[in-house]
C-alpha cells in the first residue's frame, strides 16, 4: 500500500503548501490572520482489531485553524481607520446579513453611514441627542451628519473678566461706545439669532464716582437694547465687594438687584428675518474687581450657526465624534465589538469577513475597553499576523515532504518493476 501512503504524503503536503502560499500572499493585508495546517494519521480497519504489527495507510487533512493572535498597529492618515488592540471583531451589517471583522478600514458613504470597501456598514450604538450613549443593542446606523442641521440661537452669553479697582471714571461723563474716553474697559463676542445669523455682542464697563461700583452697557450690532435710546440709555449697575467679588447686579436702573447677582435678561431686535427680538441673558457672576489691569479670561456664548463636518474622531473606547466647523462637536455613537467562545467555528467569505455558525457559537456584543473586550485605536489599522520568515521556512520543510513522499512511490513503483520482470 505504499502507493496510496505516497499519494496521500503528496496530497496533506500540497494542502500545506497551499496554507502557506495563502498566508504570504495575505502578508501584507490588514487584518489577515494566518492559518495553520493540522493532520493526521490513517489506519486501515481491520475485524481482528490492532496490534503491534499494524502499519498506517498515510496522513489527511484533519483541519486548518486560523490563528487569531494580535497583528502590529500602524498609523495612517484616515482617522475613520480603526485598530482593534485586543480581542474583539467589527460587526458589519448588509441587508441584514452581518459579518465579523479584524480589518478596520472604514470611510463615510454619501449618506454618512460608517462603511467598509465592501460597502458594508459598521454596526454600533447611536449617541441620543444629549450625546450620551444608551444601553441598547447595535444598529447598522451609525451615521455622521454632514452638517449640524438647525441653528441654535444664543440664549445665554457669559464674561469673566477681571476690571481694574484702580481706575477712576473715564474723562467723558457722558458714555458714547464711538468715544474711547468715554468708557474704562470694553470687549465684544458673537452671538447667533435664531437663523443662525452672527451678531457682535459688545460690552462696555465705566467706573463710577461711587467705589467698588460699575456701570455695563451693551450693544448689538452696535444697536441698543430693546425700548431704549441714546438719550434714554440706563446701564447695569455692578457692585463689588471691598474683596473685589460680585456681590449684587442691577438691572439698567433698577433699584431691585436681581435675584441672581450677575444674570441680567437682555433683548435686541435684529433685521434679518430671524425671530425679534432676540431674547437672552448675560451671566457674569465670576467677574471681579482687582488692583491688576482689566483682563478677559474667558468669553462663551451657546449659539450656533449650521456647520459643516471638519473631521471625525474615534476614542479608544470607541466613541465616535464629529466636529464641525461652527465649534460644535458631537458625539455620532459608539462602535461596538463582538466575541465568539469558539472563534475558529467562524466560516470565512472573503474580504477578511467571517459569518456565525453553529461552531463558533452566538455573538457577544460589548463595548471597546471593557471587560474582554480590546482598546481601539484610531487612525491606525491591524497589520497581518502573518510570520514571512516562518512561512517561507515551512515552505522549504513541506517542498522536502512532498518530495521524500514523490520518492516513496518512485521507490514501490521501482519494486514492483523488479517483481514483473522475473522470469
Amino acid at each position: 500500500m505504499a502507493f496510496q501512503q505516497g499519494l496521500s504524503g503528496l496530497a496533506s503536503s500540497s494542502k500545506a503548501l497551499d496554507v502557506a502560499g495563502n498566508n504570504i500572499a495575505n502578508a501584507s493585508t490588514v487584518g489577515f490572520k494566518s492559518s495553520a495546517t493540522h493532520f493526521a494519521d490513517v489506519y486501515g480497519a481491520s475485524l481482528q482489531g490492532g496490534g503491534g504489527s499494524q502499519i498506517g495507510i498515510g496522513s489527511t487533512l484533519s483541519g486548518v485553524l486560523q490563528q487569531y493572535t494580535q497583528g502590529n498597529i500602524t498609523s495612517t492618515n484616515n482617522p475613520l481607520d480603526i485598530a482593534i488592540n485586543g480581542t474583539g471583531f467589527f460587526g458589519m451589517s448588509q441587508n441584514g446579513s452581518t459579518s465579523y471583522t479584524r480589518n478596520g478600514q472604514f470611510h463615510l458613504d454619501k449618506n454618512g453611514l460608517i462603511v467598509n470597501d465592501q460597502n458594508r456598514s459598521l454596526l454600533g450604538v447611536l449617541a441620543d441627542p444629549t450625546g450620551a450613549i444608551p444601553q441598547q443593542p447595535p444598529t447598522d446606523q451609525l451615521k455622521v451628519d454632514f452638517v449640524t442641521g438647525t441653528p441654535n440661537p444664543t440664549s445665554t452669553a457669559s464674561v469673566t473678566a477681571n476690571l481694574d479697582s484702580r481706575q477712576t471714571p473715564p474723562v467723558l461723563a457722558t458714555f458714547d461706545p464711538t468715544q474711547p474716553t468715554s468708557f474704562n474697559s470694553s470687549t465684544a463676542m458673537t452671538v447667533y439669532d435664531s437663523l443662525g445669523n452672527p451678531h457682535t455682542l459688545s460690552y462696555y464697563f465705566v467706573k463710577t464716582a461711587t467705589a467698588n461700583e460699575w456701570s455695563q452697557y451693551t450693544r448689538l450690532d452696535g444697536n441698543l437694547p430693546t425700548g431704549m435710546t441714546a438719550l434714554t440709555e440706563v446701564p447695569d449697575r455692578l457692585v463689588f465687594s471691598p474683596t473685589g467679588v460680585l456681590t449684587a447686579t442691577y438691572l439698567q436702573g433698577s433699584a431691585t438687584a436681581t435675584t441672581i447677582p450677575g444674570v441680567l435678561p437682555k433683548s435686541f431686535g435684529v433685521t434679518t428675518g430671524a425671530t425679534s427680538p432676540l431674547l437672552f441673558s448675560v451671566n457674569i457672576p465670576t467677574m471681579t474687581q482687582f488692583g491688576s489691569p482689566f483682563a478677559v479670561n474667558d468669553l462663551t456664548q451657546n449659539g450656533f450657526a449650521p456647520g459643516n463636518l471638519a473631521g471625525i474622531s474615534v476614542s479608544k473606547d470607541g466613541i465616535v465624534q464629529a466636529r464641525y466647523d461652527n465649534g460644535q462637536v458631537r458625539n455620532i455613537g459608539q462602535v461596538a465589538l463582538f466575541n465568539f467562545r469558539n472563534p475558529n467555528g467562524l466560516t470565512s467569505i472573503g474580504n477578511n469577513q467571517w459569518t456565525e455558525t453553529g461552531d463558533s457559537g452566538q455573538p457577544t456584543p460589548g463595548n471597546p475597553n471593557t471587560g474582554i473586550f480590546g482598546v481601539l485605536q484610531a487612525s491606525a489599522v491591524e497589520e497581518s499576523n502573518v510570520d514571512l520568515t516562518a512561512e517561507l521556512v515551512n515552505l522549504i520543510v513541506q517542498q522536502r515532504n512532498y518530495q521524500a513522499s514523490a520518492q516513496s512511490i518512485k521507490t514501490q513503483d521501482q519494486i514492483l518493476q523488479t517483481l514483473v520482470n522475473i522470469r
